[in-house]
């Protein structure tokens, strides 16, 4: 039995309560520098000098050392999904003049292009709202960009890498997803471009962790709704998410990946279910004749779920006592359909919110049984089936309250679905 989906669509953002971060331990912090202590303050006044002058040499070797270690510009980490490729983009904000001057065109160009445009082509975004600016990575300071586009236009991207000859900067580019085995030849044939491949989960928590402990101000990173089981009063929150472990990562993109994380290092899938953002996307082009993801939420958030699924009420005229099911939860998705009369008066809005509860639902009933199973109670869902889509959150967010009697959070991180493309940065710059 599972949630039917009829709730307010509306968000609300408590914007007064953002929590100061604080960065995790250095050891939890990917890149090529590290904070050292400081061992000066504790040391006898006679010994200050020599301790300052041992500090800036060692400052000055690792410096050097960082800058002979670090690849060269461009720094890109690719996330090839089956439905969307997502590609992180370092662009640095402290080039010297003297670096200016060495800067090939071919550099340049590439820069230019990617950071005074917001849409690419007919399909490819930079989601301005996501970018992180002021970062340090390596040494350099600079802004992360976050960027997206259809898996079907890959070919238009090594087109566009071709004529901007991203292979003459002698460059590695890092990818993860299925999408890196898949099209590892075309990146060689059509963009002279070699792939460095990586594991897809390996990268997907490194971003999450890094990612994590970086926002520092702004909108926090981690938020969970509150009184997610009522709807005039469900609001987001900011959580903090500090000593995460153990951790359930939920990935939720065309399929889902559900994770048991200890540590950074440590950790497992428990189990997965090929029922996940493509299939919602899939049905619904079916269904309603919809072409995007954006067009097919729309629809749903339009439409009628309870006009589509059987509910308990409709089998039993009511609530199911004895087992403490509510007459409002889903007994069967899609069950009225089976009657010609109710065929014939349900909408294609209708049919989309039924599609998007319906995977929701059993995303959330599969992630319940995990959490249970592993004994973990904090619960993390990321991917992108959850961009610009509040309506699957607040539903996945009221399953978890409601049928673990509040004993299960769900947790949701603003940056989505990119996680994998920046744990493929971070393999770049600082390889594990």
């Amino acid at each position: 039995m599972a949630s039917n989906g009829h709730q307010d669509d509306d968000e609300s953002i408590d914007e007064g309560e953002t929590p100061t971060k604080q960065p995790r331990s250095d050891r939890e912090m990917p890149g090529c520098f590290r904070n050292e202590p400081d061992n000066e303050a504790a040391s006898p006044a006679g010994r200050a000098t020599s301790q300052r002058q041992t500090s800036n040499s060692t400052a000055r070797l690792r410096s050097d050392s960082v800058k002979k270690t670090r690849p060269p510009f461009p720094w890109f980490g690719m996330d090839i999904g089956g439905t969307l490729v997502k590609l992180v983009y370092f662009e640095p904000k402290d080039i010297t003049a003297e670096e200016e001057q060495e800067e090939v065109e071919n550099l340049k160009s590439i820069r230019r292009y990617l950071t005074s445009n917001i849409a690419y082509g007919k399909t490819g975004i930079r989601d301005v709202h996501l970018e992180l600016q002021d970062l340090t990575l390596c040494g350099r300071k600079g802004n992360l960009h976050f960027i997206r586009f259809p898996t079907h236009d890959l070919p238009a991207f090594l087109q566009m890498a071709r004529s901007k000859h991203f292979s003459s900067l002698h460059t590695t580019l890092c990818a993860t997803g299925g999408g890196a085995y898949k099209f590892e030849a075309d990146f060689r044939t059509m963009a002279d471009l070699q792939l460095h491949k990586l594991d897809e989960l390996d990268c997907l928590i490194r971003g999450v962790l890094y990612i994590d402990s970086v926002v520092s101000s702004g909108p926090s990173e981690c938020y969970y709704f509150e009184n997610p089981t009522d709807p005039e009063r469900c609001i987001q929150k900011p959580y903090t998410l500090e000593n995460p472990y153990p951790l359930l990562l939920v990935n939720i993109g065309s399929g889902v990946s559900i994770l048991a994380v200890y540590s950074e290092t440590n950790y497992k899938r428990v189990t997965g279910t090929s029922l996940g953002g493509g299939t919602f996307l899939g049905l619904c082009c079916l269904l309603t004749g919809c072409s995007s993801f954006e067009e097919a939420l729309a629809m749903a958030s339009e439409g009628e779920s309870t006009k589509v699924d059987k509910l308990v009420r409709d089998i039993y005229g009511g609530d199911y006592e004895r087992f403490g099911l509510p007459g409002w939860a889903v007994a069967s998705s899609f069950g009225n359909m089976v009657s010609k009369e109710k065929r014939e008066t349900v909408s294609k809005e209708d049919l989309a919110r039924a599609t998007l509860v319906s995977i929701t639902n059993n995303i959330g009933s599969i992630t319940r049984m995990c959490a249970l199973n592993e004994n973990i109670e904090r619960v993390v869902f990321v991917g992108n089936f959850l961009r610009v889509n509040t309506l699957s959150m607040k539903l996945l967010a009221y399953a978890m309250d409601y049928w673990s009697k509040g004993q299960l959070k769900a947790l949701f991180m603003q940056h989505e679905g990119y996680f994998g493309a920046v744990g493929a940065l971070l393999e770049l710059l600082h390889p594990s």
